[in-house]
């Protein structure tokens, strides 16, 4: 229940006597707080802190309140964290302007604090009421359909070992998905990809995603067309002209394995850096990939690379459910913390087993989906 909660606010005022006032009532009232004097020092904040609400100034010089919720909306992670203007006015002209970009409600600067607070407080309960009926809603449609984002299990394959474990955050079915394709000729593609800043909704479109990714895989494996980076643009353009599908963005990590040769080739689109643990020299290595997310761009700019697996050698593909945490101020990303974790443990050369009980994070700790896959080179 949201009583239970700690719950997070922005606030953003370039009155610094006032967000001090304001912050202290807040902090008395058991909301924790970061606080912004100016609508890019709130910008530089949510990178690393995602709150409950932003309470925001309307009147602040270089970007004023609604040129703040223009740029917000326009980004995937930011736009659904609900939105209250500050206004020392009663203008309706820019009432209607806000909530034309969805602000959730007005507050006139001389509010006594403790009305402030209790709009909060309602709304947050709102929220979180809105958020419990739609994973209602999506527990029931995963159940009814008996459709998953996930397999239940990898493939078997000669002399390389596939595992993976995934985790979606507070067991509600997300936008994280996997899957393993094995074609005829003897490949079998591994694909990990994660819908961006859809929150719980992201579940819906993993399917359509996944769809495409299937369908352009068959289809180009079976007119000769090996080359990955080339299925990605496929995928890509498919995605961009699905009308359906408009401003969602995906990342994707692809995979294609050579069951006979044991050659392995990688292509990515705007996900993170992959890590080839060299069993020989007990090192972890990043793996890169330029493409940009699904849906970005009609020219994704896809590349391909070759990656070599010497025996005992490990490649791991995650999304970022993996290297993010919550902290006291919100969730933090880090991607070398992660990798620095991973190194330590592959030093005792564990089993995956062992290792995923190392590195899963604790249950509250997680912020989104975790998902994992290791490719592991199994000696001669």
């Amino acid at each position: 229940m949201m009583a239970q909660t700690q719950k997070h606010i922005l606030l953003v005022d370039d009155n610094p006597l006032y967000l001090k006032m304001l912050n202290q009532a807040f902090d008395k009232a058991g909301f924790t707080c970061q606080t912004a004097l100016s609508a890019q020092e709130g910008i530089d904040k949510l990178a690393t802190y995602t709150p409950d609400a932003i309470l925001s100034d309307y009147e602040m010089p270089d970007m004023n309140g609604v040129e703040f919720r223009q740029y917000l909306m326009q980004q995937p992670a930011h736009r659904d964290i609900p939105f209250i203007f500050l206004t020392g006015n009663n203008d309706t002209n820019l009432m209607s302007t806000g909530l034309d970009l969805q602000a959730v409600d007005y507050v006139i600067k001389d509010t006594p604090f403790k009305v402030i607070i209790a709009k909060l407080n309602n709304l947050l309960h709102t929220v979180q009421k809105q958020r419990e009926l739609s994973e209602m809603e999506i527990k029931r449609a995963a159940a009814a359909l008996n459709i998953k984002a996930v397999p239940d299990k990898a493939p078997q394959l000669t002399n390389i070992g596939i595992h993976f474990w995934h985790k979606s955050y507070q067991d509600i079915p997300g936008g994280d998905f996997i899957d393993f394709i094995e074609t005829d000729n003897n490949y079998t593609f591994i694909l990990l990809g994660d819908i961006m800043g859809k929150r719980w909704n992201a579940w819906f479109f993993t399917f359509t995603f996944l769809s495409y990714i299937r369908a352009a895989i068959r289809f180009s494996i079976l007119s000769g067309e090996h080359s990955i980076a080339v299925i990605l643009q496929k995928v890509n353009l498919i995605i961009c002209q699905d009308d359906m599908l408009r401003d969602v963005l995906s990342s994707l990590s692809l995979v294609r394995i050579n069951r006979q040769t044991g050659q392995l080739f990688y292509s990515g689109a705007g996900d993170i850096p992959l890590l080839h643990y060299n069993y020989a020299a007990a090192q972890l290595n990043q793996v890169s990939s330029s493409g940009l997310l699904l849906g970005l761009f009609a020219d994704g700019s896809y590349d391909e690379q070759e990656i070599t697996l010497a025996p005992h050698d490990r490649l791991f593909i995650f999304t970022d459910g993996m290297t993010d945490f919550a902290t006291e101020k919100g969730s933090k990303s880090d991607y070398n913390r992660f990798a620095l974790h991973l190194q330590q443990q592959l030093t005792h050369n564990p089993d995956f087993e062992t290792l995923k009980q190392n590195l899963i994070p604790q249950p509250d700790a997680l912020v989104d989906d975790c998902s994992i896959i290791q490719i592991h080179k199994y000696p001669q």
